[in-house]
């Protein structure tokens, strides 16, 4: 509760204990209700200046949000390194945030101001409208022109919402976490590669247990899908994982998100919209339901075709293997994927891991940014972290200046959450000194670890998750506004991922891999002949993946374009839901929903299509730099001015115009998959 005093004002973790959360959640509500109160009985005419914008100009090196601060802190530690404890204590404080949260959003005399400046404002610069018009919607779509017995309601819907996305999330943790593929038997791990093995076995002596033991974790399932010549376990392995939540047990998720869609389409219509997806499309650069389907309906249209002939191929080729009468399941995807994948490039996820040392990544993406937009990086073991695996890292400019703080967190480990995510523990502002407040950005991952003989060697897929993360880390990193709520990542949810997307273009550059991928062992750079393999089976299954994230965004649609109370069992709504979209088998005892984070826990309800949305952007923004060299410095520099450090002072369709001279189109796209010719 007392300003940090530590470099550049990162988070002390070192000296942050389990009990001082509490204190410093109801400390922070507090002294937010305290600052609320100066603003309702300021006896002056509103204005901008004294109702809109004071509490970010009155932050100076020392002022701080205390309730940001824990919540932020809290809120990260909830999703990287939790615990019981941490688990009860969020179950405690999620109704008490939530209510605070009504309280500010209901506050009639606060809403008056903002109303008044709304109506009377004096002449503004466009982030200053921009921030204006995003306080006075915020209270309106929260309901603050409604009557009192209406917004009893909606604040009753949204404490319920809270606490249910909460129990999502921890039922989803505790599943995947009970789940443990232990196997003594050498035989079973026939057609694994040598790095999956050396890790289960890593895993097992972990537990104090004998043999290898395999986990739903992304680095663990992935390859087991994809090397196991033991269908049987591959069966068992992706039942679990895609069985989680559903089960006859306490973590059960069904009912959760039956109520949860019912709840955001209640609130939707209690503020005036006839679905949810319509209020939130109001925000997002699509706009409306129809440019929405428009865009998945497009993709479908011009991907499905090849997503058949795909998987046709699999087919085949299991055949081949297996004899004519093999009936290929969902289990069986990869593992013939893959062996498909080897006899057409010769190329496999194992065979470029050598090349892919994690630290060498790291020094390539960290170069990667220099030349892009000047920035260097050094690691600072002085700045505290939350776990031993974390580093920190201080962020210098082109002139040297300071530029930011980054940590990164690469590996899995109980109480984490799998996936990967970039986060920040300060944003980015300018205060009422004109001093620039640089931000702490920090990307979560679950890579592959080191085991006792090698070191944390990627797969591809990895290395673009990297790429991904750290994308979003330069919106962040290089943010330049006045208004902390507007900068950096604080986009329209359709736009954000265009910058991180954006950066997994570099992963297949043949310029870019000569920088970093060397043989771990013999140090010989990766050869022109792999990369050229790497280049030519970037496009295996393109069409497939693309559909399967089309028939996320359509199941996400049919929920929250729900008219009327949802009563449909979700499992078999789920098929029909995505079924366009769709070219393999579906199994009907198996459900996505219950463990889909993004759109039931994770903010893109509604918004799912915005990875399809981003991924026309980013291919179009990549175009420019294949013209003209994909390291150009004044392109790159464009971008940076244009578009990263604008975060969300204007809209974000002005801001690419701006870097783009024309509105972005599919084309970029559909050559970049090779569905159309350049």
């Amino acid at each position: 509760m007392e300003p940090y005093e530590t470099l550049h004002d990162t988070v002390p973790f070192d000296k942050i204990k389990f009990e001082h959360y509490e204190e410093a959640f109801m400390e922070g509500i507090r002294r937010d209700n305290e600052s609320i109160a100066k603003i309702v009985e300021n006896p002056d005419t509103p204005t901008f200046r004294n109702t809109i914008a004071v509490e970010d100009d009155s932050k100076g090196k020392h002022y701080y949000d205390l309730l940001d601060r824990v919540s932020t802190v809290f809120s990260c530690m909830m999703s990287a390194n939790t615990n019981d404890k941490m688990e009860e204590l969020a179950q405690k404080i999620s109704p008490i945030l939530t209510q605070h949260g009504n309280d500010l959003i209901f506050n009639k005399k606060l809403f008056e101001r903002v109303k008044y400046v709304h109506d009377h404002h004096e002449k503004l610069t466009p982030e200053e409208q921009t921030l204006l018009d995003k306080e006075y919607d915020a209270f309106v779509r929260s309901g603050a022109l409604l009557g009192d017995t209406d917004k009893e309601r909606l604040r009753k819907l949204t404490e319920e919402a809270g606490i249910l996305t909460l129990q999502f999330s921890q039922n989803l943790l505790k599943e995947n976490k009970a789940y443990t593929l232990h196997i003594t038997d050498k035989a079973d791990l026939e057609g694994l590669p040598d790095t999956a093995i050396e890790a289960a076995a890593a895993a097992a002596k972990e537990k104090n247990m004998e043999g290898w033991l395999f986990t739903l974790d992304y680095p663990s399932y992935s390859p087991f899908m994809s090397y196991a010549k033991n269908r049987d376990l591959r069966e068992q392995m992706y039942m679990a994982r895609n069985t989680e939540c559903i089960k006859n047990n306490d973590e059960n998720n069904l009912k959760i998100c039956q109520r949860l869609i019912n709840l955001r389409r209640e609130m939707a219509q209690l503020i005036g919209y006839e679905t949810y997806a319509d209020y939130v499309l109001k925000h997002r650069m699509a706009g409306s339901t129809r440019r929405v389907y428009k865009l998945l309906d497009d993709l479908i249209e011009a991907y499905k075709p090849k997503a058949i002939e795909e998987l046709n191929d699999i087919k085949a080729k299991a055949r081949t293997m297996e004899g004519e009468n093999f009936e290929l399941k969902p289990w069986d995807f990869s593992y013939y994927a893959h062996k498909l994948q080897m006899e057409k490039f010769n190329l496999d996820a194992e065979m470029l891991r050598p090349y892919f040392q994690l630290d060498k990544v790291v020094e390539g993406v960290f170069g990667l940014a220099n030349k892009l937009y000047g920035i260097s990086f050094k690691e600072n073991k002085e700045i505290p972290v939350y776990h031993p695996d974390v580093k920190a890292y201080e962020v210098f400019d082109e002139d040297g200046s300071f530029l930011a703080v980054f940590y990164a967190d690469f590996y899995p480990r109980d109480g984490k959450q799998g996936g990967a995510w970039m986060t920040e523990f300060q944003g980015q502002y300018i205060n009422s000194k004109g001093e620039n407040i640089r931000p702490h950005v920090s990307v979560v991952m679950n890579l592959t670890k080191p085991t006792a003989s090698k070191p944390a060697l990627l797969t591809m897929g990895e290395v673009e998750t990297f790429l991904h993360e750290f994308g979003h880390s330069l919106h962040g990193m290089l943010a330049n506004t006045r208004f902390e709520s507007l900068s950096g990542t604080n986009v329209w949810w359709d736009f954000v991922e265009m910058p991180s997307q954006f950066m997994e273009n570099y992963s297949t550059e043949k310029d870019f891999l000569r920088t970093f991928a060397f043989h771990y062992k013999t140090g010989e750079p990766i050869p022109d002949e792999l990369i050229d393999r790497i280049r030519q089976s970037r496009n295996f299954n393109v069409a497939y993946a693309c559909l399967r994230q089309v028939s996320f965004g359509l199941l996400d649609m049919a929920y929250y374009t729900q008219k009327t109370e949802f009563k449909e069992d979700i499992i078999p709504f789920e098929k029909k839901a995505w079924d366009k979209a769709m070219v393999a088998e579906q199994l009907p005892n198996t459900c996505m929903t219950t463990q889909f984070s993004h759109i039931m826990a994770g903010g893109y309800a509604a918004g799912y299509y915005s990875y399809k949305w981003a991924e026309v952007l980013d291919a179009d923004a990549f175009s420019v730099f294949k013209k003209n060299g994909i390291f150009d410095h004044d392109t790159a520099k464009r971008l940076r001015s244009c578009v990263l450090s604008k975060g969300g002072t204007e809209n974000p369709m002005t801001l690419y115009k701006r870097f783009r001279g024309q509105e972005p189109t599919i084309d970029a796209l559909l050559v970049r998959n090779g569905i159309k010719e350049a």
